[in-house]
């Protein structure tokens, strides 16, 4: 029997503890049938090991695991591990870290407030849907889609299913219908539709987002790095807001009781979109983990 420190953390709180996305990161290297295990009792929507405590070309190597599947990116996951590791092995203060993950290496910078930023893969634009198919997905009518702008699949290594509604009423009347979610997605990248709109609960943020995405064995979630990631170079691709670059507040996860905020900027320089997503990590528990051999 071996033992594995892990910590748990809340990423992209408003501030204080208990808001935000849980994150379970587990400090050690066990096979990967018993990763998905560990991330399988845990039940957070993502949980990762970080596998050698001292990097490798220059970056700290990371698995994330989801519930039923290893992915290659994910968002608040790369914020919550990077906080961790500059808490546990580090120890002091940093100006940046990075981490190697299956879609490249992803720098993490400490801003001196205290908010932590991912720099993110340019996005990719996918394949477009049709609002009436959206519309049944989500069981609601044509006209709660916001049709001024198209439906999109974007990637900045985890692709979404883009979707503006017409109004937060919108947003929180939609059930997703699973049958009808996994036939629309079986010839696509894309794990979950991200809907949004630019009516928010609270004054201070510019847009309200929900994550459907238990089609992995997650429930909704309460705060996805990668999915605003894909919105924020969604929204500066295709002039959702006015002029060439982007800084907006987002608010996610109300309806599930986690109220989170995540800081969205994204610009264009080379020719490409340049997107940081960036929030507050809050230390909830750390422990020691009886793991089999």
């Amino acid at each position: 029997m071996s033992r594995m420190e892990f910590y748990i953390v809340d990423v992209f709180t408003i501030g204080r503890k208990y808001t935000g996305n849980q994150l379970a990161v587990y400090l050690g290297d066990p096979p990967a049938a018993l990763m998905q295990q560990l991330a399988k009792e845990i039940n957070f929507s993502e949980t990762t090991f970080v596998t050698s405590p001292q990097p490798e070309n220059g970056g700290y190597n990371v698995r994330i695991f989801m519930p039923e599947v290893e992915v290659d990116f994910a968002g608040h996951p790369v914020l919550g591990t990077a906080f961790v590791i500059q808490q546990e092995y580090l120890k002091q203060p940093v100006d940046e870290l990075r981490l190697n993950l299956p879609v490249g290496q992803i720098p993490v910078t400490f801003a001196d407030d205290g908010v932590l930023w991912m720099r993110q893969n340019p996005p990719s634009f996918g394949h477009l849907f049709a609002p009436s198919d959206l519309a049944r997905i989500l069981n609601l009518s044509d006209d709660d889609i916001d049709t001024r702008y198209p439906i999109q699949e974007v990637s900045t290594g985890m692709a979404f299913v883009l979707a503006p509604l017409i109004s937060l009423d919108a947003v929180r009347r939609a059930r997703v219908n699973l049958d009808r979610l996994r036939a629309l997605l079986g010839a696509h990248d894309a794990i979950a539709p991200a809907i949004f709109c630019a009516e928010t609960l609270d004054a201070e943020n510019d847009i309200h987002v929900r994550v459907l995405d238990d089609i992995y064995g997650a429930p909704e979630d309460p705060a996805t790095g990668s999915a605003n990631g894909c919105i924020a170079g969604y929204m500066l691709e295709h002039g959702y807001f006015k002029g060439d670059k982007l800084s907006i507040r987002s608010e996610q996860g109300y309806q599930i009781g986690r109220p989170s905020l995540l800081h969205l900027e994204a610009h264009r320089a080379d020719g490409e979109i340049v997107i940081r997503v960036g929030g507050r990590v809050e230390l909830v528990a750390q422990g020691q983990l009886a793991a089999d051999e």
